[in-house]
């Protein structure tokens, strides 16, 4: 299975429950926009904040080849800040109480689906252009 199938599977799971408002889908590429932003420092940028936020373990699991560890809605506010999850949920439309459920759900299967080969790719920007890409060829 090619990379792309792999991000389009994590976005069809991610966006499950929510597709009859089609929230999901936004979810799903708004979190791809948002890692592609420099200012996030990409996929390697998610990861570190997760070691500074003393959820390596966590992130590593998404990363890996194993089981993801879940991350609870809590948990990501405080490692991804306020403002951030704020931004997000305002892209959405949103509350943030509404957002981080749903990014707690989807954010460990697009990460997942991001590093098939079980370790940060070099050059991840790349990888994230391809599931922007693609999000956008299935959301239309």
């Amino acid at each position: 299975m090619g990379l792309l199938d792999q991000v389009l599977g994590a976005v069809s799971q991610a966006t499950a429950p929510s597709a009859g408002n089609g929230a999901g889908g936004d979810l799903a590429s708004t979190v791809l926009h948002w890692l592609n932003d420099p200012q996030t420092g990409g996929l390697e940028g998610l990861v570190r904040t997760f070691h500074q936020g003393g959820l390596a373990d966590v992130v590593n699991s998404w990363v890996s080849n194993g089981q993801n560890l879940p991350v609870s809605a809590d948990q990501l506010q405080s490692i991804l800040g306020s403002d951030t999850v704020q931004r997000l949920a305002s892209q959405m439309g949103l509350n943030t109480t509404e957002l981080t459920p749903m990014l707690a759900q989807a954010l460990p299967q697009i990460v997942n689906a991001l590093t098939p080969n079980g370790q940060l790719p070099q050059g991840g920007g790349n990888l994230v252009a391809e599931g922007l890409s693609l999000v956008r060829s299935v959301l239309g």
